[in-house]
């Protein structure tokens, strides 16, 4: 077996210089000949990508002796014109700006597929797009929008999982096929967006920056500016109000702690709590087939990034928590425990009730993680795509309500009978878990209730087309009538 690693990435090309022709285009003249107009990062690895799936590739330049040196040798590397001339379908890899020194191309392109890359600086709502310019500027070319979401370093390495997919558009089905099944030979899954009218769609999406996680985010962190700002004027402001004592150095971390999982449990609450409310709406009226409010269809499509931003609060508390012996001030505390235990002469400090408190507590939280873990996990998409329908909607729902209750279960015992104690009420203010409890105690029993009998029942038969105002009435074909959907008010 050949050693790859002793075999240098850029060959050596001779003194020669200038372009170099093509062989296997002579032996074999129905082959496509793939051409590359540009010579930047994008257009090294597509030709990379290019010649490991088997194309003939020359590369168009401006300077074709200065760039040689940085493609593969199996890639011919000439002028504009001559690369034009001779590819039957060229990748335009220059930067928009840069289209109109093109326009002597016009000539050798006329009758060839052309495949626009670029992308623009800034969003563009208004248009006309990159590739509509450009489809104006060679009118007797066929102009296919595509393969501007793959960054170059997908094509050098490879399709990958979320990788895979490249968008195309165009107004001629011809070079769009033609184009789709480069892809598939590059190992990409091409997706048909329709005309080139799409193309100011597909060339806007590099350019957002996570729009469907601004909401959550927003939401994750009003939350926890919220709990914190709560969790200080109950835990670190009353003492120092009531007593003059100073517990400042709890804000870094003891004050962070308490309110990650107060956060972590609301946003998990998030995510279920627009389910039940489309359930309920659908059966107030009895149909599926009229659309939810706006508000609540886009918080539908946001309980992956909710539930998300639930899972990293989470694991931020279990990492805070495991740090919380390494402190100072926690050594400073137990030491001052066991002396003032010596002092007094207490030979045993073992407290039944609180052993099993905090024993529970650990374990309902660490299982709590443990199915918040799974359902992270599982919204990957290369881990989605491996289970079916029932999988995913098991582990995302059943599995995810018994994350909710674990967690709920959590904070419970956290509080245990710390509810009941008026010394926990700082400033008439009822603690911290108290407060966090109420969503998610809502959520469950809002579940629980939806499992009635009656309503479950009642909530599939919507869900499978069934609608309270019309009923289904079936009449024989000799009766003349046909059979389908009536208003009741018709009977």
């Amino acid at each position: 077996m050949p050693d790859d690693m002793a075999r240098p990435l850029i060959r050596g090309r001779g003194d020669k210089g200038g372009s170099r022709c093509l062989e296997a285009s002579a032996s074999d003249p129905d082959a496509l000949v793939v051409g590359v107009v540009g010579t930047g990062d994008f257009s090294r690895s597509l030709a990379r990508r290019l010649v490991a799936s088997g194309y003939q590739v020359v590369v168009g330049s401006r300077n074709p002796k200065r760039f040689m040196a940085l493609f593969p040798e199996e890639v011919e590397v000439t002028s504009q014109m001559e690369a034009a001339s001779q590819a039957d379908l060229v990748f335009i890899a220059v930067f928009p700006e840069h289209h109109s020194t093109l326009a002597e191309l016009k000539p050798a392109l006329a009758g060839k597929t052309l495949v626009d890359v670029s992308n623009g600086l800034r969003i563009n709502l208004d248009g006309p797009s990159n590739a509509e310019l450009l489809a104006d500027m060679f009118p007797e070319s066929a102009v296919v929008k595509g393969f501007n979401t793959i960054s170059a370093w997908t094509l050098q390495v490879g399709p990958r999982d979320g990788s895979r997919q490249v968008f195309l558009c165009s107004n001629c089905s011809r070079a769009k096929s033609a184009v789709m099944q480069l892809c598939r030979q590059m190992g990409f899954v091409p997706v048909d967006k329709g005309l080139l009218a799409s193309s100011l769609e597909m060339e806007n999406l590099p350019l957002y920056l996570f729009p469907s996680w601004r909401l959550p985010v927003l939401c994750t962190l009003a939350l926890f500016f919220l709990f914190y700002l709560y969790n200080f004027i109950h835990e670190v402001l009353h003492p120092f109000v009531k007593s003059g004592k100073s517990v400042f150095y709890k804000m870094p971390v003891e004050v962070v702690n308490v309110t990650l999982p107060s956060v972590a449990l609301v946003m998990l609450s998030l995510v279920y709590l627009p389910g039940l409310l489309a359930a309920g709406l659908q059966l107030r009226l009895g149909t599926k087939y009229k659309r939810f409010p706006d508000w609540l269809d886009r918080w539908l499509t946001r309980r992956k990034q909710l539930g998300l931003c639930s899972f990293l609060c989470a694991a931020l508390h279990a990492i805070y928590s495991l740090s919380l012996p390494m402190r100072k001030s926690a050594r400073y505390k137990l030491a001052n425990v066991v002396f003032k235990q010596v002092k007094e002469g207490v030979q045993d400090s073992w407290v039944d009730e609180e052993v099993w408190r905090m024993e529970l507590y650990l374990s309902a939280g660490i299982v709590a993680l443990g199915l918040l873990s799974l359902l992270a996990i599982t919204s990957l998409p290369s881990v989605a795509d491996t289970v079916n329908w029932r999988e995913f909607s098991f582990i995302q729902s059943t599995l995810g309500y018994c994350a909710l209750a674990m967690a709920t279960v959590h904070t419970l015992i956290f509080g245990w009978n710390r509810a009941f104690d008026p010394a926990q009420y700082h400033f008439y203010l009822p603690p911290t878990f108290a407060l966090v409890l109420i969503l998610p105690l809502v959520v469950l029993l809002g579940r629980l209730v939806l499992l009635l009998p009656c309503l479950s029942g009642q909530l599939r038969r919507i869900r499978r087309g069934w609608e309270k105002t019309r009923h289904i009435r079936f009449t024989l074909p000799e009766d003349g009538c046909h059979n389908g959907l009536e208003d009741i008010s018709h009977v």
